[in-house]
């Protein structure tokens, strides 16, 4: 959290919060779509309340069978209080060894954390397409505004205003190109051209607060909506995608279908031939898809990128993440 905090007036408070509201009901009446990717996270929450006054958007939530999956019952509640058409759909492993290969061929990456979500999302996306389904919305880019992310949490307000900075200017959403590969369109209420000028210039000591003896990201938007989203969906402590289908157990499940030898002669291998590092046999696991379908990773000869120490693939000089192989701090 921030070290110095100032005192804002109630009216001041009131008026900012009315304006944002607004400012959201435009962008997503812009940007409105046929379904929406429900988690029942804050971002997708606010999008089901505003969308639902202007159409009934068909809600999808999936979910990996037999893994702890608490999107389910928060996506459960939204859809249910609004009184929206709702799929929950599980996907067992097979399926989602499938989506992880199409991931990986779309995103170009193998990043495990990139797949483990992004998986999961053109699991969701698959369902919307089956459903026939055109425009598809999400929650993207609710967390890079309103800083929602914990690793946030903590620095001086003019370290956050910088971080924010940093992240606005590398953001980038899977959801796209996932969706696109489906021939489907995703709108984006919050990454919407006007909207996320008028998310940017809020003061970041707005966005990271303290809430009753807890410190929230997004804590402007939830006092925005705190007269309209019951306090069990408002204040929502964000989850990661992986964590909210299930996916987060994907690391026990290679680990168990991977054996020891086999992984530490692959792992010599692949650093012996490609140069590669391999951190986990989940990680091994998808650097095969990716090196069947993209081949070997290298660097390109562009100007202003360095070399990942753990790919060679180009990385931008201004960023310290690979999403090539989700190597971390370069």
């Amino acid at each position: 959290m921030p070290n110095k905090k100032r005192n804002i007036s109630v009216t001041s408070l009131e008026l900012k919060c009315r304006n944002l509201v607004q400012a959201l009901e435009e962008s997503v009446a812009r940007n409105i779509g046929d379904g929406l990717l429900l988690s029942g996270g804050l971002d997708t929450t606010i999008i089901a309340y505003l969308s639902a006054k202007l159409v009934k958007p068909f809600c999808i939530t999936v979910a990996l069978r037999d893994a702890p999956t608490p999107d389910v019952e928060y996506a459960r509640l939204v859809a249910n209080k609004l009184n929206l058409k709702h799929i929950i759909y599980y996907f067992g492993h097979n399926e989602l060894e499938e989506s992880i290969r199409n991931t990986v061929r779309v995103l170009k990456s193998y990043d495990p954390m990139e797949i483990r979500n992004s998986a999961a999302i053109y699991s969701g996306l698959k369902v919307c397409q089956k459903s026939n389904l055109k425009t598809v919305m999400t929650g993207d880019g609710g967390d890079e505004l309103f800083a929602g992310y914990s690793f946030l949490f903590g620095l001086t307000a003019a370290r956050l205003k910088s971080e924010l900075k940093t992240l606005w200017a590398n953001m980038s959403f899977s959801s796209i190109a996932l969706a696109g590969d489906l021939g489907l369109k995703v709108s984006l209420p919050f990454l919407d051209s006007q909207f996320k000028n008028i998310a940017m210039n809020i003061d970041a000591d707005l966005k990271i607060r303290n809430e009753k003896g807890q410190v929230y990201g997004k804590w402007i938007l939830r006092k925005s909506f705190e007269n309209v989203i019951p306090p069990e969906l408002l204040w929502r402590v964000k989850a990661p995608a992986e964590v909210g289908t299930g996916t987060t157990t994907l690391p026990g499940y290679f680990s168990s279908k991977i054996t020891d030898y086999e992984f530490a002669e692959k792992k010599q291998k692949y650093l012996d031939n490609d140069g590669v590092t391999m951190r986990s046999k989940e990680h091994l696991f998808y650097y095969e898809i990716y090196r069947e379908i993209c081949g070997v990773p290298c660097s390109s000869r562009e100007v202003n990128v360095k070399s990942c120490p753990d790919c060679h693939s180009s990385v931008a000089e201004t960023t310290s993440f690979c999403r090539t192989c989700g190597a971390y701090p370069i």
